[in-house]
């Protein structure tokens, strides 16, 4: 019982109004397109100058370059699956922005977040910019700290 209303909860990410519903539902679908290893329907949602900014240091991906890296993995018939656990949407007061945060469920990852800005084109939603990043407990910054420093000397 517990785990279902668990379940019930998570499910249940706030959007009031409808252009809050609206990113919401291309945020969500823009997922499971992943999930689903539907490339086609993943890619239809970034704008043509979109910007996928990955959790390494070095991967700004453009969206042509980051389809073609992710190409060979949604061929094989998974790519990855982020599902969002809490989400925040701001709309701009014009309605033609909007940027949000997300707390992430990833099983490859762990707790992730995603952040970024979707921009209104001829009526439809579309991601221009998505970061996606692992948060650190505070608790835990000086040894991840040093470890990326070693890992920056390493050859």
């Amino acid at each position: 019982m517990r785990s279902a209303l668990l379940l019930c909860a998570t499910l249940a990410l706030p959007a009031q109004s409808p252009a809050e519903r609206a990113v919401a539902a291309v945020l969500d679908d823009w997922h499971l397109a992943a999930a689903q290893a539907d490339e086609r329907r993943y890619f239809g949602h970034l704008a043509e100058g979109a910007v996928f900014l990955g959790t390494d240091a070095t991967e700004r991906w453009p969206k042509a370059a980051f389809q073609a890296w992710a190409h060979p993995i949604f061929q094989r018939g998974k790519a990855w699956s982020f599902r969002a656990t809490r989400r925040a949407i701001t709309v701009a007061p014009d309605g033609r922005s909007a940027w949000f945060d997300e707390d992430l469920e990833t099983p490859n990852l762990g707790p992730a977040r995603g952040s970024g800005v979707l921009t209104m084109d001829r009526g439809r939603w579309l991601i221009q910019q998505y970061n996606l990043s692992v948060p650190i407990p505070n608790a835990l910054m000086k040894s991840v700290k040093a470890q990326i420093e070693a890992h920056g000397k390493t050859p």
